[in-house]
């Protein structure tokens, strides 16, 4: 397979590769345009001369103006290159401002959340997104899209992670448009009456009757968070036990609105809409009615971002069909890719994008490889043989993508997806039908018991295979090299499976070789590695001692502690890990470390204090400490009371002793 042949493919490539110059280069909105005019303008100027001669400079052009055409999109979709972005405008003070509800946010255990467009700031207009957040014990009425408000306050920027490895939420956010948060109670805002409907608000008042209209008939609990999600895009019901069942048996991207769904819906739609081919213009009506019902149920679903991607790639699908043209795919695939991330290129940095991509990809070109390793005789076996092909392409697709983010593997991945895939254009259809009667009062009784069984038996099937634990492999470390190089021993693989050659193999060979030397050098950096570093959480102090690949955790609520050290592990490829109480005193690396704890005991020492640690908030007078102590930096961990860590941080600046607070500036690496 050659794909730089077709240039759909090729421009792509050059989108992506300026798309990321601008994210990693950010450039500004001047140089970006001044770029790409420059190009643009050369590129017409090669044109209109016509000198057959100058093909490869007009192709080297088309690259460069394609690569500035990235970089304008990204410098245009980076809100804050704008002057009227509100960061350029805020201050330190309590600030009046207008927000109109873009998205509402799966709540937390402590707050609700909302994603909202900046309007005005003060007597400015502003642009921008911020995050909303309200304490779930207050008397705050949910919020909904499209909904403005006034609010008073100031805004905050979002924390970094404060642990090392931790998800990176501050740059998930970022992605998203979003640097900072406004945090309100019911009295820091009103709500405007008058509001201007957009298409994503009318999306997301259609989806909530729907859901009400469904919570009035006979469906369990679990179910309807799975219909909710199958359906609507709407996720937020569904337990955290039925989603890690989902995980864990390889099917979870069934919970998601996203290609899947739209891709079987698509080919459902071919066809039940097939007789209209036999009406006068009956191709041109056909893609037009599977347009305007795909589209429909982009509607229904909410308008997700995720929904209208997979929208948006089968629209370009459906266009192919309709040109009889289905098997130049990845031009189809290329082009639709384009479209999208010109419109949105921050879009190539979420995870559910790449995915939806990967997996695409990798069926339209891996599925033909592997069926023809073997083609059945008889119908059920080739169908089956057929379904596990499909599995198989799109498990090899995301394989790489998954292990880097989420560093687990369902190895019966297989199993689900052949007892659930087939019937889930059934279940959706059915779903879609069971919708439209419940919005017409019209759903009969039975019916629902039809459905909420048939879910039901969905959630049993993937429940079984979820408790056959010995088959999900967890903790897989996986990094960035490690995630290109799985895809270029994938790609090189397969190259070879089309036509098998010695330069082919030679080339399989050295990276699979390059694979396992790069995991060997991280292994051998691991034995070497020797860390001590005091984490930050709430309530609990947490001191972890890195020895090669064995950790030792020194903390009294060790409990408390698992996320942080599962992710500690993972990414720094730990064999074991140990506990122990924590101590008062440690030296590390020939400098002493002291921990003071609510006894605010010491006793006497006879060595010099290069680190003092406070923690559970010792009632100590810090200045008469620190006079007989002569600690060299005070470090105070998320245990402590929020108002003594601001009495120690102004004693130590009236000291001139260096301050470490880990809620402000993250975890502590001691040297």
């Amino acid at each position: 397979m050659q794909l730089l042949r077709f240039i759909p493919v090729k421009l792509t490539i050059y989108l992506i590769f300026g798309i990321l110059l601008g994210y990693y280069f950010n450039f500004g909105i001047l140089i970006s345009s001044t770029l790409a005019v420059f190009f643009l303008a050369l590129l017409g100027w090669i044109f209109i001369r016509g000198n057959r001669k100058e093909a490869d400079l007009f192709a080297t052009l088309v690259a460069l103006t394609t690569t500035g055409i990235g970089i304008l999109s990204m410098s245009l979709a980076t809100l804050k290159n704008y002057d009227h972005h509100y960061s350029h405008l805020i201050s330190n003070q309590n600030e009046k401002w207008q927000l109109k509800i873009l998205e509402v946010m799966k709540p937390t255990n402590f707050s609700m959340r909302y994603v909202a467009e900046v309007h005005r700031l003060e007597n400015q207009k502003a642009s921008g997104k911020v995050l909303l957040s309200f304490p779930r014990d207050t008397a705050v009425t949910p919020f909904q899209v499209d909904d403005e408000l006034i609010a008073l306050g100031h805004t905050e920027e979002i924390a970094p992670p404060l642990n090392p490895h931790q998800f990176d939420y501050k740059k998930y956010l970022e992605n998203l448009g979003v640097s900072h948060q406004l945090r309100l109670n019911d009295n820091d805002y009103i709500v405007l009456k008058n509001q201007s409907p957009t298409l994503n608000g009318m999306a997301a008042s259609f989806r909530r009757k729907i859901i009400s209209k469904l919570k009035t008939s006979d469906f369990g609990d679990e179910e309807l968070g799975i219909i909710q999600a199958l359906l609507l895009g709407q996720r937020h019901d569904i337990s955290e036990e039925t989603y890690n069942n989902y995980k864990n048996a390889g099917a979870v991207h069934i919970l998601a609105v996203s290609g899947l769904h739209i891709g079987i819906l698509l080919f459902l739609l071919q066809f039940l809409l097939g007789p209209l081919e036999y009406l006068p213009k009956g191709k041109i009506i056909k893609l037009i009615v599977t347009l305007l019902l795909l589209w429909g149920f982009a509607f229904l679903a909410g308008m997700s971002a995720s929904i209208v991607r997979a929208v948006t790639m089968f629209t370009f699908v459906a266009y192919a069909l309709y040109l009889n043209r289905p098997g130049n795919t990845f031009n189809i695939l290329a082009l639709s890719m384009f479209a999208i991330l010109l419109v949105d290129p921050k879009l190539l940095f979420q995870v559910g994008f790449q995915m939806s991509y990967a997996a695409v990809f990798a069926i339209v070109w891996i599925y033909p490889l592997l069926q023809k390793l073997w083609y059945p005789k008889h119908w059920f076996t080739h169908k089956v043989w057929q379904l596990l092909s499909v599995s198989m392409a799109a498990q090899l697709g995301v394989l790489p993508i998954s292990l880097y983010y989420f560093h687990q593997f369902p190895g019966l991945f297989f199993v689900s997806n052949l007892l659930i895939v087939p019937f889930l254009g059934l279940i959706l259809g059915l779903g879609i039908l069971v919708i439209l009667l419940s919005l017409f009062n019209i759903l009969p009784s039975v019916l629902v018991k039809i459905y909420d069984f048939t879910i039901g038996l969905m959630n049993n099937v993937i429940e079984w295979v979820a408790q056959r634990e010995s088959f999900v492999f967890k903790d897989i470390p996986f990094d960035q090299v490690q995630l290109l190089m799985a895809y270029a021993i994938i790609f090189s693989l397969f190259i070879m499976c089309t036509k098998v050659s010695f330069k082919r193999a030679v080339t399989l060979l050295i990276l699979v070789i390059g694979f396992q030397m790069w995991m060997f050098h991280t292994s051998h950096r691991t034995t070497q590695t020797k860390k001590l570093v005091l984490a930050h959480q709430t309530r609990n102090a947490i001191l972890m001692y890195q020895n090669g690949n064995r950790l030792t955790l020194m903390t009294n609520k060790k409990n408390e502690a698992a996320l942080i050290v599962t992710d500690y592990k993972v990414a720094e490829r730990i064999d074991s890990v140990g506990y122990q109480d924590l101590a008062n005193s440690y030296t590390f690396r020939n400098k002493n470390l002291l921990i003071i704890d609510s006894l605010g005991v010491y006793g006497v020492l006879d060595k010099s204090i290069d680190y003092m640690v406070l923690t559970q908030s010792p009632k100590i007078n810090l200045e008469r400490l620190i006079d007989s102590l002569r600690p060299k930096k005070l470090i105070v961990d998320g245990s402590n009371y929020k108002s003594y860590i601001e009495r120690w941080k102004r004693t130590c600046n009236k000291r001139k002793l260096p301050f470490h607070y880990t809620g402000e500036k993250g975890a502590y690496y001691f040297e």
